[in-house]
């Protein structure tokens, strides 16, 4: 994993096809979160499977969702098929909520395992 954003306890890490976020998302660092995630997806190959783990945030906010939905967006303008879409209880609740689960790849959506 390559470390891509450290800053007030949350973290972005880039594995192979995929990104993978965690710590309290506020507005704060929600635009350096975002903008530092869209730079590495801009880099990826065409036509890449890409996988974002959201499993490990805990404190949501819609700050959160914005983050997920710029990614999303620069990945369709890089290319990139979003195959799944891992959310902690707390994000996948807010998501619905908002009307925003139909955005996430169908059937990629994932909440964690264990409810919060």
């Amino acid at each position: 994993m390559i470390r891509l954003f450290d800053e007030q306890g949350v973290n972005l890490d880039a594995f192979e096809g995929g990104l993978q976020v965690s710590g309290d998302v506020d507005f704060d660092v929600a635009a350096p979160l975002a903008a530092a995630g869209a730079k590495w997806l801009a880099q990826q190959p065409a036509a890449t499977e890409l996988h974002l783990d959201l499993r490990g945030i805990d404190q949501v906010s819609s700050a959160a969702l914005s983050v997920m939905l710029e990614w999303l967006r620069s990945a369709g303008k890089a290319g990139l098929e979003v195959k799944q879409v891992q959310l902690s209880p707390a994000l996948a609740r807010l998501t619905a909520l908002a009307g925003l689960d139909s955005l996430l790849p169908q059937g990629g959506a994932r909440k964690a395992a264990s409810a919060k």
